[in-house]
């Protein structure tokens, strides 16, 4: 079960195994587009390309999609990046239901573990493998693979890198599971964090904050959506920054170069290499500065 191209690695990792896929459940197709066209989601392509039986239930809940899901009789269910299952769901198969979770569980508990894990400018964050339980991100842990953020990590890369990651312990986990060695631990609930879903506020950036603070946010929202300031009124997102040293208020201009220009921080400063202005295309800040020309001492936010 899953939607987006997250788990489409994990989906075709278990369809090249040794492992049987009856049914691949994914949400129905959404209207997209001036031609408001139907477009299927990344895991039904995979689906289709494969061959496989498709369900697009409208909702979890439905008695025929539960009754169809019970006739297939499963062993297991796979969850990867998909809606929260009702207990009538995951309790259908015979050795449970579990679920690819992109933290290292208990940190970061919800749907925007990345986001956070970049937010609060971890160094270290992995996947987690679980048994469903009724309470989200709760189950008993079967696997874990971690991996370092590095500097230059935004949210494209890390997504990247964790997406190519699941796929190897979704099937390590599924073998597990098949030979009867999955050994499962709680969780210890002390240590859990929130990563709750990110709203517009998340994504702006507050400059009378620190610097790093300011740096990680907008990492934790690039290349899309964009962490976000605002120039004269106008939206305008920041793509791409680097710490650097400077004094100033903060929200204001204290340095201008060819190719970038830097904000006051509340400690120190931010080096803005990249951005969108409102209905306009990402561009570099020198394509920028040719257009919209910039005085030291202007006061973003």
């Amino acid at each position: 079960m899953g939607t987006p191209d997250f788990a489409v690695p994990a989906l075709k990792a278990l369809h090249e195994s040794s492992h049987l896929i009856q049914a691949v459940v994914t949400v129905p197709d959404k209207q997209q587009g001036r031609g408001r066209r139907e477009r299927p989601s990344a895991v039904k392509s995979v689906a289709l390309e494969c061959n496989l039986p498709i369900l697009q239930p409208e909702k979890l809940t439905d008695s025929d999609f539960i009754e169809n899901l019970k006739r297939y009789a499963p062993d297991v269910i796979v969850v990867v990046a998909f809606r929260i299952l009702p207990e009538a769901v995951f309790t259908i198969p015979r050795y449970g239901s579990f679920n690819l979770h992109a933290s290292l569980l208990p940190k970061y508990r919800g749907a925007a573990p990345i986001h956070w894990a970049l937010l609060n400018g971890d160094s270290e964050t992995g996947l987690t493998t679980f048994f469903l339980k009724r309470r989200v991100d709760t189950g008993n842990i079967i696997k874990q693979a971690k991996t370092p953020i590095l500097p230059e990590d935004n949210l494209h890369t890390l997504y990247a890198k964790l997406c190519n990651m699941g796929a190897d312990l979704v099937l390590e986990t599924t073998n597990l599971i098949a030979s009867g060695t999955a050994v499962a631990g709680e969780q210890d609930n002390s240590l859990a964090s929130p990563a709750p879903k990110v709203t517009s506020e998340t994504r702006l950036i507050h400059f009378d904050e620190s610097a790093e603070q300011c740096h990680n946010r907008v990492r934790a929202f690039a290349p899309t959506p964009g962490a976000y300031t605002y120039r004269d009124g106008s939206l305008l997102k920041i793509l791409s920054t680097r710490e650097v040293s400077g004094d100033g208020i903060p929200g204001s201009i204290i340095h201008i170069s060819e190719d970038s220009f830097t904000v006051a921080c509340k400690e120190g400063a931010l080096e803005i290499m990249s951005i969108q202005p409102e209905s306009k295309k990402v561009m570099d800040v020198a394509s920028y500065l040719r257009g919209y020309p910039i005085k030291i001492g202007e006061t973003l936010g």
